[in-house]
């Protein structure tokens, strides 16, 4: 029985070295809400900064009073492209994504998908439906989908000096709600994060 033991350490203490990163891995789990900056690049937290403040102005401007006043109903709005012109990788679905929240959210506006993989996601069930399995009196009509008021469209553009391994990035986001019938501008958005990053003479 000894022997089997003095055996099974030495297994695992072999594993060990064979595989010392399974030893030394940790895994913590962070709160969603927490701001976690570690590259100085954009990130989950600027993007969620920035969609909510930008959407909190853009609603507060009378642009929308107006159009209920008008047509005395809440304005239909969509989301269409934000084009990233910034020097590094940024996943604009991810922002495009809490910009929808924060406007759905709001109560103040009424909300249709995007043209995209939404859209013909709806599009195709509606067609299936036509099939002939699907009982008549739930089926759904074509020509009902409703039309959006305005179309938000925007980019993310950066600025970046950088000397002895200092760097200052600027990000600014660019964003405007367009009138879709007349082609009019009825908002122009604007929002800064600065960010100063200094890298330490042992970082990779």
């Amino acid at each position: 029985m000894r022997h089997i033991k003095i055996f099974g350490v030495a297994i695992l203490a072999l594993s060990l070295v064979s595989f010392p990163g399974c030893a030394s891995k940790r895994v913590k789990r962070l709160n969603p809400e927490e701001v976690v900056d570690l590259s100085g690049r954009w990130n989950d937290s600027d993007s969620q900064l920035v969609a909510k403040e930008m959407i909190q102005d853009a609603l507060f401007r009378p642009w929308s009073q107006t159009f209920m006043e008008i047509h005395k109903r809440l304005p239909v709005v969509v989301v269409g492209p934000v084009t990233n012109r910034s020097h590094e990788h940024i996943n604009a679905a991810v922002f495009i994504k809490d910009l929808e929240r924060n406007l759905l959210n709001s109560g103040k506006i009424k909300f249709v998908a995007a043209k995209g993989e939404e859209r013909d996601a709806v599009r195709d069930e509606r067609s299936s439906q036509q099939e002939g399995y699907t009982d008549p009196a739930t089926i759904k009509v074509f020509g009902k989908e409703t039309g959006a008021d305005f179309i938000v469209l925007g980019s993310i553009n950066s600025v970046k000096d950088e000397v002895s391994g200092r760097y200052v990035i600027l990000y600014q986001v660019n964003l405007e709600l367009v009138d879709i019938e007349t082609n009019q501008k009825v908002w122009i958005g604007q929002k800064n994060i600065k960010k100063s990053v200094k890298r330490s003479k042992y970082s990779l």
